[in-house]
């Protein structure tokens, strides 16, 4: 499941699902957790089932209300037949977070059905910072790891998670690190949060190019205008893609070499494996 972009649709907006589907998003989350007010709730949830119900264009996620709450197994239960390609879980705090969906799934699904994977946010509690590693234990069910940069603030009463520049301040650096590492150590998708600023076409080039550089492989989005830019950080250029061939052809002509010269320059095992994940990425 390739995962370059995953748009976010309000799911009390049935008007917009078509449309986000047909952005060019690898991958649409139809919301109905922060973007539907309580009120809107049970009609969200009879909108998202009754798109799931058709033909879908797209990876389609649900992101549910969190479990700490008593809305998750009604937003399970209208929506477990219709089966969503992944649930996206907010405020998760590790493998029992999984386990415990997981439970609520299988009371909810039929008794051969096979499950949905999971999407957890990863940071939006202090508790779920320090259980970031345990993720490893739970990797057969899940598309991905993500994390948020807005309710954490919030549950610690911070005033912001951003200098004036928009880049984060150090605790929230140190979220976005760890949830970085703890997807890779899982095996399964780093996605990158939401860049807030709809209008800011630049500031947003600059944030998913940076997100690919340092490792994460996808990158959540709110607006439709977002998915292009996202699509094109993700997707490696002609030149990186030759760059990379030359190294593995390189080590492929010389199977018994530790270190090559490629294009002047010295590559040794670490540079293939990049070299190996760019072409997977470019595939």
């Amino acid at each position: 499941m390739r995962l370059r972009s995953l748009l976010f649709v309000p799911g009390d907006r049935p008007e917009r699902f078509a449309k986000a589907a047909a952005s060019g998003a690898d991958a649409i989350i139809l919301d109905l957790e922060d973007s539907v007010s309580p009120a809107n709730k049970e009609a969200a949830r009879t909108a998202v089932a009754d798109y799931l119900a058709g033909t879908r264009e797209v990876v389609t996620l649900v992101r549910v209300n969190p479990l700490d709450g008593h809305m998750t197994a009604a937003d399970i239960a209208a929506i477990a037949a219709a089966r969503p390609d992944a649930i996206m879980l907010p405020k998760a705090e590790g493998a029992p977070s999984i386990a415990q969906i997981d439970t609520i799934l299988r009371s909810e699904s039929a008794p051969d059905a096979s499950l949905p994977a999971i999407l957890p946010i990863a940071t939006e509690t202090p508790s779920a910072i320090f259980t970031l590693g345990s993720y490893r234990e739970a990797r057969d069910r899940l598309v991905g790891l993500t994390w948020g940069a807005e309710d954490l603030p919030a549950a610690i009463g911070a005033a912001t998670s951003r200098e004036a520049d928009g880049g984060y301040t150090e605790p929230y650096r140190v979220a976005r690190a760890l949830t970085l590492f703890a997807a890779h150590a899982a095996g399964v998708a780093a996605i990158d949060t939401v860049f807030p600023a709809i209008k800011d076409e630049a500031g947003l080039a600059t944030y998913a190019a940076r997100a690919r550089r340092d490792g994460f492989t996808g990158m959540m989005a709110i607006h439709p205008s977002q998915v292009a830019p996202i699509n094109a950080a993700f997707t490696p250029s002609a030149d990186e893609v030759a760059r990379a061939q030359a190294i593995v052809d390189a080590f492929a002509a010389h199977p018994g070499a530790g270190v090559l010269q490629v294009d002047g320059k010295m590559v040794d095992a670490p540079h293939l494996k990049q070299a190996r994940h760019l072409l997977s990425l470019a595939d």
